[in-house]
């Protein structure tokens, strides 16, 4: 273990005791709390490191005392003392390293999920459609809840467009890794001829933004009802009571048909209209300081292609980390967890490595560097 890694911490650690002190600090209980979290999480990695100092030199006075000792059974007993040590400072390091990596608070929150047909046509809203499912198998395994707010099927029943809410601890630290292009390269239910099309479907996950997060004036926006409705109208309800509600500063608009009460249907569009705020808030923020965001694995970029699922081959590639699973009926079928697992793990790795390079700045740094 660097002591220069653990530094920043220490430093941190004595800047937050003198903080918890201040009555300033106690008489807001805004700050206390993010404070207090703070410090629970420096002081675990201080007394991780301690520990591991201790262990460290109760080792070498072992290994020392091994090489003045003659005698077979005194050499047996601190050869079993040495093995045990070095055991539990394994087991150190490694809960030190999952401590050292910089939590993102977005990961327990609900997460806004949209999915829209790309190029490829019927064949890319049926896709986008596979894709729904799969999202909702993955959620209901998951015991999420899922909301659809907005809905456009095609004639055969695919979908054009699709907005939903997955409700559960952990929701977007999971399917934040799902934001992309997805490519299917299949035979068309729309082709006579046998031809393999390749076809695709563009996916986007938001963290649900808390209210303090974003403020929405009522005078900001405009609110129209109309009667939902659609193709078929298999996940939408027909009622009278759907919502548009239309952000005139930004232009956005969300609608939401999903609740036969007009009420829930207006506070669900505004959930979704506020994480939508949130991304594009941070979107120019990133801009302006010329960063590159990194919210997800690979570039970030929403328009880059992640994954490809191939029907002949019954195979399932993610193309950032260059894993192929075959088993793609599986996987449609909302086992993603092995897919979702390996990305996580890719992403730790990485953070591990980086971790040297934040070790000359501030644990508050390091907490985030994650988007």
């Amino acid at each position: 273990m660097d002591p220069q890694l653990i530094a920043p911490f220490r430093k941190r650690l004595q800047e937050l005791e003198k903080e918890l002190q201040n009555p300033e600090t106690t008489s807001d209980p805004q700050t206390l709390a993010r404070l207090s979290q703070e410090y629970a999480r420096v002081k675990g990695i201080v007394d991780l490191a301690n520990a591991w100092e201790e262990k460290s030199q109760e080792l070498k006075e072992f290994q020392d005392l091994m090489e003045s000792t003659e005698d077979d059974t005194e050499r047996a007993a601190i050869e079993e003392e040495i093995t045990q040590l070095q055991r539990e400072l394994q087991e150190i390091e490694r809960e030190l390293r999952h401590k050292l990596l910089p939590t993102d608070p977005n990961d327990e929150k609900n997460a806004v999920v949209e999915i829209r047909a790309g190029t490829g046509g019927e064949e890319a809203a049926l896709f986008a459609r596979d894709l729904f499912k799969m999202y909702l198998r993955y959620a209901e395994d998951r015991g999420w809840r899922v909301s659809i707010t907005d809905l456009h099927e095609t004639e055969l029943g695919g979908i054009r467009e699709v907005t939903f809410l997955v409700e559960g601890k952990g929701a977007y630290g999971a399917l934040k890794y799902e934001s992309g292009v997805h490519r299917v390269q299949r035979v068309p239910v729309t082709e006579s001829g046998g031809r393999i099309h390749t076809s695709s479907a563009s996916v986007v996950v938001l963290p649900e933004a808390d209210e303090i997060e974003v403020e929405i004036r009522p005078e900001d926006l405009k609110i129209e009802t109309f009667r939902a409705g659609g193709p078929g109208g298999q996940y939408v309800n027909v009622t009278d009571s759907a919502v548009r509600i239309t952000h005139l500063p930004t232009g956005i608009t969300v609608s939401c048909q999903d609740e036969r009460s007009q009420h829930k249907n207006k506070q669900k569009a505004l959930r979704i209209l506020r994480s939508r705020l949130r991304d594009r808030l941070m979107e120019e923020e990133a801009k302006k300081t010329s960063q590159i965001r990194k919210a997800y694995i690979g570039t970030g970029d929403r328009s880059e292609k992640i994954r490809t699922y191939n029907f002949p081959q019954n195979r399932v590639t993610d193309h950032r980390i260059g894993l192929t699973l075959y088993a793609l009926e599986s996987i449609l079928e909302g086992n993603l967890q092995p897919i979702i697992n390996a990305l996580k793990e890719h992403e730790d790795r990485k953070r591990l490595e980086d971790l040297q390079d934040f070790s000359s700045g501030s644990p508050k740094d390091l907490s985030r560097s994650r988007g």
